[in-house]
């Protein structure tokens, strides 16, 4: 087995995360690039090749109606999840652009989440790829389970 050098993402995770509060600036980073994250102040608490979890604090800002983390604001973690998970892992050759998104809403979300994407290093080759994601609670009780459907494609060679 190949070791690849490490994404761009990947090795700029792993060189921010080394001083005090890397893992704050490290997500703070990825929400400029993709602002819309910034709406959920996410966390990114652990990252490697073919996983990433991201928290997503319950405050009035992402509560619905009933003062539960409002679902969408999972989703919108859960895709955060899913998507530094892809920069920081896909190889270098290939690339991804999101195609849907399947959920299940299984319990109240009344606590801070933990957003989960993981993947298996063999599942990167061109088709869809069905990227499991999933939504923890702080007792660990699953709150929103499913995909979230990538399309990886060939980079075109460069002349």
């Amino acid at each position: 087995m190949t070791t690849q050098k490490p994404t761009k993402v990947m090795a700029l995770y792993n060189r921010v995360t080394r001083f005090p509060f890397g893992n704050k600036i490290f997500s703070v980073m990825v929400a400029r690039m993709a602002p819309y994250f910034g709406t959920i102040k996410p966390l990114i608490t652990e990252l490697r090749p073919h996983r990433c979890e991201c928290l997503i604090k319950k405050r009035h800002a992402v509560h619905n109606h009933i003062k539960t983390v409002h679902v969408i604001a999972i989703c919108n973690g859960l895709e955060m999840a899913m998507g530094v998970m892809a920069e920081a892992s896909i190889p270098h050759h290939l690339r991804w652009i999101p195609k849907g998104m399947s959920l299940d809403y299984t319990a109240k979300a009344g606590s801070d989440i933990r957003c989960v994407a993981q993947v298996n290093p063999e599942q990167w080759v061109p088709g869809d790829l069905m990227v499991p994601v999933t939504a923890y609670d702080s007792e660990g009780v699953v709150v929103v389970k499913g995909e979230i459907k990538l399309w990886i494609s060939e980079k075109p060679v460069k002349h």
